[in-house]
């Protein structure tokens, strides 16, 4: 007889059987009824949100059994570790489940909030995987101290190759040469990249500052001690492609038993000098320690940079949850009719800013930029609607065809652009 859930699955569960199983009142095992509720929150559109609240009151104890059973699906797993769902009290269990995997817990690690990290520092499956310790070290909500005891827990798990007579000097040699190079092109690098920032940033008068300061006072106080949280999340704004799960694979530590085989020292000394390819990009590892230093920022603090920074700093801060910093970066100095075009169109960010951008004539001069508020889904209808009229006849018919947008904006656009027609054809 097949399982509840096969026949969920196969569609052939009645559609009052359908409800009972979103509210988790089937008569099933407890461990099935997860496996339902939890199917029906990724794939069924009807029950998906009545399954995610009935998980998120699930029964502790009995979802604290699922989280720690092996034999609990993959797809169960993925969902109980994913940040958005994730409940605290299951996550010391689910760090240990070798069914969860390395490139799971890499991508937990990488958003992490703080409290998370703190049980992910106290897992001892964690702190022997170098893989999720290197993703750790890069989340920017970790403190000073977790930096510590990270950096501390990847020296401990470095192996040490065994000693071989006559090898030492060559390989010890090879190294310094090669951390030498490393180390040449990083200055190089880094005080182009200074260069290029100063450039970019250029001297902001106080006076500014000042004067956005004193006329948010309020919200600024109201606000002084909110983290920054990006809209969307931190996975969201470093991007999908952010972490690829096959090379934590491979930084990972050799199995039990594997022998790690020593070249001889000309080998050694040849392969050592021979440049590696990254691991990480150096652009993300850069935006990582840019997004470290925005979280030790208060708002005050990140008002600032949002007004002295550069190009790299305002595309995170345009997307802090703390209204008065998003809105800070529009009354950058140095801020590009390029950025706010791309500001215009992004939809992770408050929709205070998209409000905020037409107010300012400088923006509203800009073509695309009104364009691309246009389109944006997530600006606000009234505003949406304001707009339109500003369009030219081909943007208007490319609008009328964007599903993307409110019902409303697209027939208020199909319209207009009927209407610019007849007028063209009347003008001829």
């Amino acid at each position: 007889m097949p399982r509840t859930i096969d026949l969920i699955r196969a569609s052939k569960l009645p559609s009052n059987m359908m409800q009972f199983a979103a509210r988790g009142a089937l008569q099933v095992p407890p461990d099935e009824n997860i496996e339902i509720l939890v199917y029906l929150a990724k794939h069924n559109k009807i029950f998906a949100d009545t399954a995610r609240i009935t998980l998120a009151g699930w029964d502790e104890k009995a979802s604290l059994a699922c989280a720690a059973d092996p034999k609990t699906s993959a797809e169960v797993l993925d969902y109980l570790i994913a940040p958005e769902n994730l409940r605290p009290k299951l996550l010391p269990a689910l760090l240990e489940n070798p069914s969860v995997s390395d490139g799971e817990l890499a991508k937990f690690a990488i958003s992490a909030s703080r409290e998370s990290i703190e049980a992910m520092l106290q897992s001892p499956r964690v702190r022997a995987a170098a893989g999720i310790l290197n993703v750790l070290r890069s989340n920017p909500y970790l403190k000073s101290e977790q930096a510590s005891a990270v950096a501390s827990l990847l020296n401990a798990n470095q192996p040490t190759p065994p000693a071989q007579a006559g090898s030492e000097p060559q390989v010890d040699e090879a190294a310094t040469v090669k951390q030498a190079a490393l180390a040449g092109a990083g200055a190089a690098s880094g005080e182009a990249v200074e260069a290029d920032e100063t450039d970019e940033a250029g001297d902001v008068p106080e006076e500014a500052i000042s004067t956005y300061l004193a006329e948010h006072a309020t919200e600024i106080a109201a606000e002084q001690d909110k983290p920054f949280q990006p809209v969307g999340g931190v996975v969201d704004l470093l991007g999908a492609d952010y972490f690829p799960v096959l090379e934590v694979k491979e930084i990972a530590e050799p199995a039990a038993g594997e022998k790690k085989v020593v070249a001889p020292a000309g080998v050694a000394a040849t392969a050592a000098a021979r440049p590696r390819p990254a691991v990480v990009k150096p652009e993300a590892a850069r935006r990582d320690n840019t997004l470290q230093k925005i979280n030790r920022l208060d708002v005050k603090g990140r008002i600032q940079l949002a007004m002295k920074g550069n190009k790299e700093e305002r595309s995170i801060l345009i997307r802090d949850g703390t209204k008065v910093v998003a809105l800070a970066v529009l009354d950058a100095p140095k801020l590009s009719d390029g950025e706010v075009e791309k500001f215009a169109l992004q939809k992770n960010v408050l929709e205070a800013v998209l409000r905020q951008i037409p107010l300012k004539r400088r923006f509203m001069k800009n073509y695309i930029v009104v364009r691309n508020l246009v389109s944006n889904p997530r600006t606000p209808l009234d505003l949406g609607l304001s707009l339109v009229k500003h369009l030219q006849i081909q943007d208007l018919k490319n609008l009328s065809g964007n599903k993307e947008v409110s019902e409303t904006v697209r027939k208020l656009a199909l319209k207009m652009f009927k209407q610019k027609m007849e007028s063209d054809k009347k003008q001829k």
